[in-house]
């Protein structure tokens, strides 16, 4: 009688065809939210700029990111990132984001996590304290800083691109919602910032029995203010010119915190951090309303509870807008290693999504 487990102890790696394209991932989280790090066998892209990279893989190579962050191998809620050369010498390298409905300008969980994954890798030269990585993503250079102690990592901040608010406590009219006051406000990404304390009429708070009520009400306020709105622009750059989501907001559940925020991105993606880009526009609406100082740090919660610290390092003029630069600080983690088999006879190889 033929010893089958023993063969199944003694035989553990698969060998894939030549015809399946084998791409390899290091999965991370932030805060609870995913990342998906690509780190090798995807096609090269063409371009000069990260900008002019994010117009190639739209083009070409779509297929790839619904294949990596739909079902079988991902789900709804699934984000991801691609590594690039940089736009020029100054910087470090290059970043992609991309999640269930396309690729988006900023993310800070993954600028968080892609800065702890560079000094675990040793991509960079680390040192022990501080250490510095310039990052260019669709909006621009992000100054990150990792903060290594006994060779460990212990925590990541960054300095996003220029943050502005564009308008405080805007009106839309939401149909099965009414009226919803809302602030819009860019932090490498244009949110509409609605507090729940302003909108009592939506009577959900911002915790995980409520996953559908805020999801259905962030896409049809995201609708509303898209169609409503005009001034989603950015004053330099087309591509960074649309509305990426809603955030919620709330009192704190721990009471040492500042506020809780929950956001409602791409095709109804609900972040499981803080949000990175997010509370870079906080810190800007914050300062518009004059409830702020420079560096008076406040701690934002998520939806899970995770929290990231965020505060503002100084004011600059951008374009028509009094911006702010602010620093958001949080902890990664590496949750595991793939290597993802896209097979040409697999009907399924894209990818699909049942929420």
């Amino acid at each position: 009688m033929p010893n089958t487990y023993q063969n199944i102890c003694n035989n553990i790696d698969y060998k894939a065809d030549k015809s399946v394209l084998q791409i390899k991932t290091i999965d991370m989280h932030t805060g609870g939210e995913p990342l998906r790090v690509i780190v090798s066998g995807f096609p090269k892209l063409k371009g000069s700029t990260v900008l002019e990279y994010r117009r190639d893989i739209k083009e070409n190579y779509d297929y790839l990111r619904t294949a990596l962050m739909f079902e079988p191998r991902g789900h709804a809620d699934m984000y991801g990132c691609i590594l690039l050369p940089p736009n020029d010498e100054e910087a470090d390298f290059g970043i992609l984001f991309m999640h269930n409905e396309g690729y988006s300008s900023m993310c800070g969980h993954a600028i968080i996590a892609i800065s702890t994954l560079a000094v675990k890798m040793n991509w960079i030269i680390v040192k022990e304290g501080e250490n510095e990585l310039k990052i260019d993503a669709p909006c621009g250079r992000i100054f990150s800083f990792v903060k290594v102690s006994n060779g460990e990592v212990i925590g990541v901040k960054f300095h996003c691109v220029p943050s502005f608010a564009v308008g405080l406590d805007r009106i839309v009219n939401v149909e099965g919602i009414g009226d919803v006051v809302y602030d819009l406000a860019y932090g490498g990404a244009f949110y509409a910032y609605v507090d729940l304390r302003k909108n009592t009429h939506l009577n959900f708070g911002l915790s995980e029995e409520n996953y559908r009520a805020i999801i259905q009400s962030g896409i049809d306020i995201k609708h509303a203010v898209m169609n409503q709105d005009k001034e989603i622009q950015h004053p330099f750059e087309e591509d960074l010119s649309f509305l990426y989501g809603t955030i919620f907001i709330d009192e704190p559940m721990n009471i040492s915190n500042h506020s809780r925020n929950v956001c409602v991105f791409a095709d109804g993606e609900v972040d499981r951090s803080p949000t990175g880009s997010g509370v870079s526009g906080r810190i800007a609406i914050e300062k518009a309303r004059n409830a702020i100082k420079i560096n008076e740090p406040i701690t934002i919660e998520s939806i899970t509870g995770s929290t990231f610290k965020g505060c503002l390092v100084r004011e600059e003029k951008f374009g028509p807008f009094n911006a702010v630069i602010p620093q958001v600080e949080g902890t990664a983690f590496v949750t595991g290693l793939n290597t993802f088999l896209i097979d040409p006879k697999d009907p399924m190889k894209n990818g699909f999504i049942l929420r």
